[in-house]
């Protein structure tokens, strides 16, 4: 299960954009475009920070733009017995799930 968390997010940073939006670059967008995914692309990660700005809070959002960089930070966030980060990566899932559904084909 923990696979296919994370999975929907990366699927999110493989699938092609239907809509580019005009959203100032925000701290996943950042992420997004400096990560070495080759599917990130400007549009994209534009789309996904938009996503990121309706689901997440600003510290969530501030927490993910780190697993970017770190994905065994998010496996660390997930596998926690903290009540704190388990509701975080509900809103998460909740992030992971709308961008994929938003942000790909």
């Amino acid at each position: 299960m923990k696979h296919i968390l994370l999975a929907v997010f990366i699927a999110a940073l493989t699938l092609p954009t239907t809509a580019p939006t005009a959203n100032a670059a925000g701290k996943i967008q950042r992420a997004c475009m400096k990560s070495d995914r080759p599917a990130a692309s400007r549009p994209l990660c534009r789309c996904i920070q938009k996503t990121a700005n309706r689901v997440l809070t600003r510290s969530d959002r501030t927490l993910a733009a780190k697993f970017f960089k770190d994905p065994q930070m998010a496996q660390d966030v997930r596998q926690s017995d903290n009540a704190r980060k388990e509701a975080f990566w509900k809103r998460y899932k909740e992030f992971g799930s709308t961008a994929a559904a938003i942000c790909g084909s």
